[in-house]
């Protein structure tokens, strides 16, 4: 699959008072398989440059994402509008099942991109842990956009 894609995601997540952010820029993949859109990146541990994770999100409209996460630290959690699903979900130090409420699943998606902004909750034994906004841009990358370097170099 070609990596011809500037995916740019922006994770905050709210703990009681306390708010949290995320960014990642990377490049990726998308493509449009019959009525789903399919964005796959990969993460890179910051302590094991070589240890990356594939994640996948399928959307599907305006109402249902799902992120797919494999290697180790393997995840699948479904955001569907206005519902509460059950999820499996690998910390990294054992899984654990959590709920997540999806209040909002906003899709601008294209044949050549978009926006996808998506609200939810997680809960553990029904107790709400977090409050979380996920903001994804998919754009076909260009030349410009792609910076390569090798170790020292400044």
């Amino acid at each position: 699959m070609l990596e011809n894609y500037l995916i740019s995601i922006i994770g905050r997540q709210k703990i009681d008072d306390e708010t949290g952010e995320i960014e990642l820029t990377t490049l990726g993949s998308y493509v449009k398989k019959g009525n789903s859109q399919y964005i796959v990146y990969k993460e890179y541990d910051a302590d094991n440059h070589n240890a990356a994770q594939t994640s996948v999100l399928k959307v599907d409209g305006n109402s249902k994402v799902t992120l797919m996460r494999g290697g180790a630290d393997s995840t699948r959690l479904i955001l569907e509008n206005g519902k509460r699903h059950l999820c499996q979900y690998d910390t990294g130090f054992g899984n654990m099942m959590v709920g997540v409420f999806t209040s909002r699943v906003k899709s601008s998606l294209g044949e050549m991109g978009g926006n996808l902004e998506v609200n939810y909750t997680l809960d553990i034994n029904s107790n709400l842990s977090s409050l979380n906004e996920l903001f994804i841009t998919v754009k076909e990358a260009n030349n410009k956009d792609v910076k390569n370097s090798v170790t020292g170099d400044q």
